[in-house]
């Protein structure tokens, strides 16, 4: 992701994908009296991106005993389903620790959504030069 964003632009995008994120999981858990800290919700919007740049990719991935070469649309789109349907099934639930599922699905969509307005305005840039 640093090689098709560039090294400071990574960065800014990493941390507003880690802010974005950090404040879903506060929007789904407005009540909560528990801390939330981690880097799980910026980690999650690289792999958004990964997914939207990336989706033919394979990623070797232990099936059983087995390394198996997978498409990362397949394993990255499982792993958010996964986030998603944990995050439904917390709702309405008085958050005791454990894991901030809303910020993974919040930094995920945000890196997605970010990575196609930046590929866009790539190309548009590239098409009028």
């Amino acid at each position: 992701m640093e090689d098709f964003y560039g090294h400071i632009t990574y960065l800014f995008f990493y941390l507003v994908c880690g802010i974005g994120s950090g404040l879903l999981h506060v929007l789904f858990n407005m009540n909560s009296t528990v801390p939330a800290l981690g880097a799980s919700g910026a980690i999650s919007g690289v792999m958004g991106a990964y997914l939207i740049l990336y989706p033919r990719s394979r990623i070797l991935t232990l099936v059983f005993i087995f390394l198996v070469p997978i498409p990362a649309v397949i394993i990255l789109g499982f792993w958010f389903v996964l986030q998603f349907l944990a995050g439904i099934n917390s709702l309405g639930v008085t958050a005791n620790g454990g894991v901030a599922v809303w910020a993974h699905v919040g930094g995920f969509l945000l890196g997605m959504l970010i990575t196609i307005m930046a590929r866009g305005r790539q190309t548009t840039r590239w098409q009028s030069a």
